[in-house]
């Protein structure tokens, strides 16, 4: 990751394009403080890629899953961890 003020970007533009395509980043700034980030294509696509929301990503990770033959655990597998006797009522006053 490198850091350019402003006119040095505008001075050294081809180098710099060069370093974001190669996948560095580089930040802008302008009187010492970061105005601007200049990224490579490949970088800017991954940030733009829509994200898959939780339950179509939990679901496909189990598919993928399941077809390795790793086995999750059924409803049964829970049936006995819970402590099923009388409990006593709730006085509320």
């Amino acid at each position: 990751m490198s850091s350019v003020s402003i006119a040095e970007a505008k001075n050294h533009l081809p180098r710099l394009v060069q370093q974001a395509e190669a996948g560095d980043v580089v930040r802008i700034t302008r009187r010492g403080k970061q105005v601007a980030v200049l990224i490579g294509e490949n970088n800017y696509a991954s940030l733009n890629t829509p994200h898959k929301d939780m339950k179509t990503f939990l679901t496909d990770w189990r598919a993928e899953m399941t077809a390795r033959k790793i086995d999750f655990p059924t409803s049964g597998d829970f049936k006995n961890l819970r402590d099923n006797s009388e409990r006593k009522p709730l006085d509320w006053e």
